[in-house]
């Protein structure tokens, strides 16, 4: 016989609700044996975690494995983490950066590797070159910054994290934030200063 005690709209309204559940919520659930909320907390943290391996270290493949690794390590610490201590995501960004350092100093070299980006049909050629050029050369720039200005120019100016939140994340005093992206940005202006032409940015 039909199970009449839960509608399909009572269903969807369960799966709603799951996502509407904090990160600690969800890492407990995890702890607990259930597999929805770590694919949930997968899909919330995971291209967080990418994107700034991404940046820190210019290599897809790399990133890729250190966002994995950083999610894997969030699984183990599961059953430990205390709800309220710290943020679910300030302890994986502090993870993920720690692993792209460590990865870093392992390298002999480090290769600068192209990025595709989708294609979206609206923008010129020449558009889409020029745009391509400037992601290019962010991204050498950035490699070209000393490692911590690299990190805290990645997380307050690219993944928009507040100066607090970026202090506890390194460890640092909101102070040395503000100072240390500061010196980035100068360093980077530095850098692209003689390629504004070339990067269509004379008139901007």
């Amino acid at each position: 016989m039909e199970d009449l005690t839960s509608s399909p709209h009572e269903v969807r309204g369960d799966q709603f609700a799951a996502t509407e559940l904090s990160d600690d919520m969800l890492l407990r659930q995890f702890a607990d044996g259930d597999a929805g909320a770590a694919r949930l907390l997968t899909d919330r943290l995971g291209p967080r975690s990418f994107s700034v391996a991404l940046r820190m270290l210019s290599n897809q493949a790399e990133a890729e494995d250190v966002a994995q690794e950083a999610m894997m390590r969030l699984w183990q610490m599961a059953p430990d983490w205390v709800p309220g201590q710290a943020k679910v995501s300030t302890w994986l960004y502090r993870v993920t950066l720690n692993l792209c350092v460590d990865l870093r100093r392992k390298k002999t070299h480090a290769a600068l590797n192209e990025v595709a980006e989708p294609e979206d049909g609206s923008a010129s050629v020449v558009e889409k070159m020029q745009d391509e050029a400037r992601k290019d050369a962010l991204q050498t720039a950035l490699s070209q910054l000393p490692e911590r200005q690299r990190e805290a120019v990645v997380l307050r100016h690219i993944e928009e994290l507040s100066n607090p939140e970026i202090a506890g994340i390194m460890d640092i005093s909101v102070e040395a934030v503000e100072s240390l992206t500061a010196r980035g940005k100068r360093s980077l202006a530095a850098i692209l200063a003689g390629r504004r032409d070339e990067l269509g940015y004379d008139n901007d």
